[in-house]
């Protein structure tokens, strides 16, 4: 990480990212995983918005911002287009290409894109930086969104308690497609996203790393605590970090004993509202998941 550090940062500093907002390290963290040439497709979304206010940019790498639908469609085109050009002589050098987006540009609206791109093999490296709704446009709910959470279209009240259904595991949905290499990675821990984002970048043909970057106004959290939140999420076993390459699973993270959810929970306002009978049911599906992961039983049907 002291390596990483001191490169020159592809993404500077001066966006308009909320304060203790984690993707800016995530983005950074990626981009100096590797030394190849890196060219950029940005999904529409909080850090779409917040890094190129006209007239300024923060990225220090060919960019270029798609709509939420199509971010994986345009970065396919352009890595098609580079291989005629390399293929006729008029590249020579290896270059990268990182498509990169929300849960709402990738999850949900931009899923089919996605899914489209890895059908199609196109040697691209897909990255999510999960907030687990659509933050940037209001906090509605989102297919990323956990049960039980409280967002502006599943508002907590008297006949309903937060969002009522699971969160869809687009994780597992890629690995699904047969790709080389799919991870699960979060902000409180760089230097395992490093790893993987230069497994990713080195991998001949797609590759997905899906990141969890808690949102301050979003999980109602402090600005001091994101890192903290996403740590918790780790060890509560909420969001474990692993990689399937070629198939084989691997658990990159094992903590001797889980976490209470609950404390992982306790932090973010977005589940203040929370029984202990609620709680407790999302810890018996955690407890579960947990179970079939250290078996190696990635690929189990989970059904609740």
């Amino acid at each position: 990480m002291k390596e990483l550090a001191k490169k020159e940062p592809r993404f500077s500093s001066g966006h308009r990212a909320c304060a203790g907002c984690g993707f800016p390290q995530i983005v950074r963290t990626i981009l100096a995983s590797t030394d190849k040439k890196v060219v950029v497709a940005n999904a529409t979304g909080c850090l779409e918005v917040v890094s190129t206010i006209y007239p300024f940019n923060s990225w220090k790498t060919p960019y270029i911002h798609s709509a939420f639908e199509n971010a994986a469609s345009t970065i396919s085109g352009i890595e098609k287009a580079y291989n005629i050009q390399k293929r006729k002589g008029k590249i020579k050098e290896d270059i990268k290409f990182l498509c990169i987006g929300g849960d709402g540009g990738m999850t949900d609206i931009g899923f089919q894109a996605l899914s489209g791109a890895l059908e199609r093999w196109h040697d691209v490296v897909y990255v999510q930086y999960d907030n687990e709704a659509y933050q940037n446009t209001g906090v509605q709910r989102s297919g990323a969104t956990p049960l039980g959470t409280n967002t502006t279209t599943t508002p907590v009240g008297k006949i309903h308690h937060g969002k009522e259904l699971m969160k869809k595991d687009i994780t597992r949905i890629v690995a699904a497609h047969g790709i080389p290499y799919v991870a699960q990675a979060s902000l409180s821990h760089l230097e395992d996203l490093s790893m993987k984002a230069k497994k990713a970048f080195e991998t001949k043909g797609p590759a997905f790393i899906n990141v969890l970057q808690p949102c301050v106004p979003g999980w109602k959290i402090a600005s001091n605590m994101t890192v903290e939140i996403a740590k918790r999420a780790v060890e509560s076993g909420a969001w474990p970090l692993y990689e399937v390459k070629n198939g084989n699973f691997k658990l990159n993270y094992k903590p001797s004993k889980l976490r209470p959810v609950k404390d992982y929970f306790k932090l973010q306002g977005r589940f203040k509202h929370l029984t202990e009978k609620e709680v407790q049911i999302i810890q018996k599906v955690i407890d579960e998941e947990w179970k079939m992961l250290l078996k190696g039983n990635y690929w189990k049907v989970k059904s609740y």
